[in-house]
């Protein structure tokens, strides 16, 4: 179905509407602020409330570099006093 529907000369089309996965409203994924899954929910709210995480927040992660034991040196020898 390619009719236009809503107000202006474009309108919305009904095969961008898709209903989130999370709450059941309907959407037009183009306009989806939710970065990733924009086909599967409406805004990232829903996105982080069902998954537990943003995909966007899950692709900055940085994860911390881990720590490498560096093995300690010998004491240096005490040099003898005369």
């Amino acid at each position: 179905m390619e009719t236009p529907i809503g107000p202006g000369a474009v309108g919305m089309q009904l095969s961008n509407i898709r209903v989130c996965a999370r709450c059941g409203l309907r959407y037009d994924w183009r306009k989806s602020p939710s970065s990733a899954l924009k086909m599967t929910y409406c805004s990232s709210l829903c996105e982080r409330a069902d998954l537990g995480f943003t995909v966007e927040a899950l692709l900055k992660l940085e994860r911390p570099t881990p720590l490498i034991a560096v093995p300690e040196e010998a004491p240096a020898e005490a040099a003898p006093t005369a």
